[in-house]
């Protein structure tokens, strides 16, 4: 049976913010007097930002979102591209009649705001955000719920996600789950959570469905 749903991930999957989160990040925690590597900042990007904070200071964790997201929104739109042939290919498969998704933990105004920036918001059915949900990615609420909005049959929907949580949300709900190789992670990252498909260039969404 083939694909009828795909629901993606937005940052680092179709759009790229990883310079945006990055100097977000390390900007934020300047301003705290913190310091973290590289590697510890990859970490963080992923994750609903209220749970990265409060596991570094409960007390301090919602001046640090206030901070990151005041960061983050003043120099967005300089930042946020999409990725190569990602607005061709959603384009496409929209003509194909698939039902597309976004399904994200990102606030829905900021997921808005980066898919208007690059020309992608047009194509999209629906988008379940972080502010829609109780239970941010890897619980599969945000995935049940686009399904369910969009009339979608678990094994013939596709979540595709450049990071861990996005792989397991798709597990736990059952439906086929597709890794992104640009992932800011990397490659062998995102295979030991098994994906069923690891898509080296978008385009081959094209071929799935």
């Amino acid at each position: 049976m083939s694909i009828r749903t795909i629901l993606f991930d937005l940052d680092g999957t179709l759009i790229d913010t990883n310079d945006l989160i990055m100097e977000s990040f390390l900007h934020t925690f300047q301003q705290y007097g913190l310091e973290f590597t590289r590697e510890e900042l990859l970490a963080f990007n992923g994750p609903p930002l209220k749970e990265t904070f409060e596991n570094i200071n409960l007390d301090q964790a919602e001046a640090m979102i206030q901070t990151y997201r005041d960061h983050n929104l003043h120099h967005h739109d300089n930042y946020v591209k999409a990725f190569p042939h990602v607005v061709d290919t959603v384009n496409e498969l929209k003509d194909k009649g698939i039902k597309l998704a976004i399904v994200t933990t990102k606030m829905r105004k900021t997921a808005i705001r980066g898919l208007k920036v690059t020309g992608l918001y047009e194509y999209f059915d629906t988008i379940v955000a972080l502010d829609d949900v109780f239970n941010a990615k890897p619980h599969p609420e945000s995935v049940l719920q686009a399904m369910e909005i969009l009339d979608a049959e678990p094994d013939t929907t596709l979540m595709v996600g450049d990071n861990s949580h996005d792989i397991e949300a798709g597990h736990n709900a059952d439906v086929l789950t597709a890794g992104v190789s640009w992932s800011l992670k990397g490659r062998e990252f995102l295979q030991q959570y098994k994906p069923t498909y690891m898509v080296e260039d978008i385009r081959e969404l094209l071929s799935l469905v």
